[in-house]
């Protein structure tokens, strides 16, 4: 899947991995897409959470290994 800007959250524990997507959404434009790789055990129901909270859309999922990369496009 092609993205439009890349958050490498590896190591980082709840709620970091969030905290910084949406830091990082704020300066991307409606449409674009944010992939993030997050290894935290709890971002697997934090992201899904955050994008219908905050109005963004979670297009995609890949799992790598122990981390997964999420594919979000901002709202």
């Amino acid at each position: 899947m092609t993205y439009d800007d890349d958050l490498d959250a590896l190591g980082l524990l709840c709620p970091l991995p969030v905290l910084k997507a949406r830091k990082r959404l704020h300066a991307l434009t409606t449409g674009q897409i944010l992939r993030m790789q997050a290894d935290d055990p709890a971002a697997v129901v934090d992201v899904p959470h955050f994008c219908a909270e905050a109005g963004h859309e979670l297009v995609g999922t890949q799992e790598i290994g122990d981390s997964c990369h999420y594919f979000i496009r901002k709202g």
